[in-house]
């Protein structure tokens, strides 16, 4: 039978009903259904309207549901590792490449659709027509690799130890007041009030762990600790485990070929390697010497220099090494030097402006980008999220209860980073930043800015882990020191960074904060009050603001993409003008360098940039004429 968007394939509907399946029905009967009070059964959720994969789908259109199965691909990791442990990530060690790939989650995404979830160890998923809850019921046939079933007693173990282990997760799931088994596959999530449209989603998109395991003990007879790193294989359900590893240098990945979910529709046409190798650097220099030498396959190449200049070897003239850049349509982008106002002297923001005057944006990308980046001017950059002009409408109605609480600028004056780029206007700024920092209480006493009360100079640490980030805080430096300002970059190692994250041990840091096409909970990871004080959060400025706090509320809680969309507006103007960052800048696309052995389909999904590895394939024509090198 060919079923469309909203129709469903229902095959021996007495069979169904027998079996203990649940019935998926059609939207227009489910909103029938729910005003009955009868629970309804969904196969995929959507933010926003329906899936667009119907019920029944047999695979995803983007994906080659013949593509072979077979070969090895070799990745760059930076860094080192010393943990498989998700939920510990971000608070304790480093965690390795991979687990990813060993632990599943109850639903997955579509990479040509925006905030939609389709079932993975969940079967089907239903919901309350007020969003108060979710209930879930698992796969019969889901497994852990151990021959084990995947229980409802799992899910509601990985809730509480995710929750309680890990800051980030733990604010993302923070609405989330209970777990609990209500049926032989049944888990069901209560929120501690109604109204949030994305819980539902965000709930599928849950790490389970195998309780049994975590509560068991090694081979040594030791007992297991979730709230510890380990480098013990973790055990999963999805299609890889871990193979082999040295720790801080190689994992080796294998498929599980017979892995219980192999056949669902969400996974046909992807997991096509048979072997992943991450091979950790700790200097990226070094990695691009070993992507040359062919001791690794794939490149993400993020250094506009490196794309300039440094793939005209032979491999690439010769076309064993493929050039191709992927459009970014997934998420948009903020990229920025962020301050650390935990610290006194960065809590005014007239020194944070000041900063922002003094950074010549236009000079840096003509000298050593190559003209290959523009200026972020949004936390939502290349997003119908980045608010533009001032506010009107349905976002000025949600800012106008905040107006005693932001800057007035919010309501009169477009956002828009100081320009330079040639001698005037560099003096220009220069003096506005200068102005800036007298009215925050400092001057220049023998060419060194200090603070007018204490005397004491203002000096900044730069703080960073890629020795490639040296040469452009280096070219920042000079423009600084004019201000009289004391500059000193500092560049450690990946174990050393991350402690120093987690103790707000910093004054500036270059990050990024990815945003999806549908904000959400994740907004208060970001900028939320609460999150200032949580080691391991992305709060790495420290933001406490109650509009802030206020608009992420209102970005959580919104009832329509319009609403959406100007509640987003809303924040992100709020966070420029108050100045927490310099924005740095972005490109727009992904380049990658590629040793010439896979394929994939020629229809890429919209929203998975290069999609590498998950829907490519080993080619074994094209790997004849480029073996791989030992």
């Amino acid at each position: 039978m060919t079923v469309s968007r909203r129709t469903v394939l229902l095959t021996g509907v007495a069979a169904l009903a027998g079996s203990g399946l649940p019935q998926i029905v059609l939207p227009d009967r489910a909103a029938a259904q729910a005003q009955a009070g009868e629970k309804v059964w969904r196969h995929g959720l959507s933010l926003f309207g329906e899936p667009g994969q119907p019920a029944g789908f047999k695979h995803f259109s983007y994906v080659n549901p013949d593509a072979p199965k077979g070969g090895t691909v070799r990745q760059i990791a930076f860094g080192t590792f010393d943990n498989f442990n998700i939920v510990v990530a971000g608070v304790k060690g480093s965690l390795a490449r991979g687990p990813e790939l060993v632990v599943e989650t109850l639903t997955t995404g579509a990479l040509d659709e925006v905030s939609t979830e389709y079932g993975l160890l969940a079967e089907a998923m239903s919901y309350p027509p007020d969003y108060s809850s979710v209930t879930y019921r698992l796969r019969a046939q889901a497994r852990w690799h151990d021959g084990k079933p995947v229980t409802p007693e799992d899910v509601v173990f990985s809730l509480g130890v995710i929750k309680a282990n890990s800051p980030q997760l733990g604010a993302y799931y923070r609405h989330v007041v209970k777990a609990e088994k209500t049926g032989e596959r049944d888990v069901t999530f209560t929120f501690d009030q109604p109204g949030n449209r994305e819980l539902p989603l965000i709930v599928g998109q849950l790490f389970v762990l195998p309780k049994h395991w975590w509560e068991g003990t090694d081979k040594s007879g030791k007992k297991r600790d979730v709230t510890q790193t380990t480098l013990e294989p973790i055990l999963g359900s999805g299609p890889y485990r871990i193979k082999d590893f040295t720790p801080g240098r190689t994992v080796v990945m294998e498929r599980v070929k017979d892995h219980w979910g192999k056949d669902l529709p969400v996974n046909i046409g992807t997991n096509n390697f048979d072997e992943f190798r991450f091979e950790y650097f700790r200097d990226t220099t070094v990695a691009l010497e070993a992507f040359k030498g062919d001791q690794v396959d794939w490149r993400t190449e993020n250094s506009a220099k490196n794309w300039a200049t440094a793939y005209e070897f032979p491999a690439v003239k010769d076309k064993r090494v493929v050039l191709e850049e992927f459009p970014i349509r997934n998420f948009g982008v903020m990229q920025a030097f962020a301050f650390n106002i935990r610290r006194d002297k960065f809590k005014d923001p007239k020194v944070r402006m000041a900063f922002n005057h003094a950074f010549d944006f236009e000079e840096m990308n003509k000298q050593i980008f190559f003209g290959q980046y523009h200026r972020i001017n949004s936390y939502f950059e290349g997003t119908e999220l980045a608010c533009s002009g001032v506010p009107q409408g349905r976002e000025l109605e949600i800012l106008q209860p905040l107006r005693d609480k932001v800057p007035p600028e919010v309501f009169t004056t477009p956002y828009k980073n100081p320009v330079n780029g040639n001698p005037q206007a560099v003096r220009t700024n220069l003096r506005e930043a200068i102005r800036l920092m007298k009215e925050a209480g400092y001057e220049i006493r023998n060419t060194k800015l200090v603070n007018v009360k204490t005397g004491e100079p203002f000096s900044v640490e730069f703080l960073a882990q890629d020795p490639s980030s040296e040469r452009f805080i280096l070219f920042y430096k000079p423009s600084l020191e004019r201000l009289g300002v004391t500059v000193n970059a500092r560049i450690v190692d990946s174990a050393q960074y991350e402690n120093r994250l987690r103790q707000w041990d910093y004054d500036i840091v270059t990050t990024v904060w990815g945003q999806s096409l549908s904000p959400g909970n994740e907004q208060r990871g970001f900028w939320s009050s609460q999150a200032a004080d949580q080691p391991g959060s992305r709060n790495l400025v420290g933001i406490k603001n109650p509009a802030i706090d206020s608009l992420i509320e209102r970005v959580i809680f919104t009832k329509d993409r319009d609403d959406l969309v100007a509640a987003t507006h809303a924040l992100d103007r709020v966070l420029l003008w108050n100045h927490y960052v310099v924005p740095q800048w972005t490109y727009g696309k992904v380049r990658t360098a590629r040793w010439d052995r896979f394929a994939r389909p020629d229809a890429m999904p919209k929203y998975g940039l290069s999609a590498f590895p998950t829907i490519w394939w080993w080619d074994d024509k094209k790997a004849a004429k480029t073996p791989q090198r030992s």
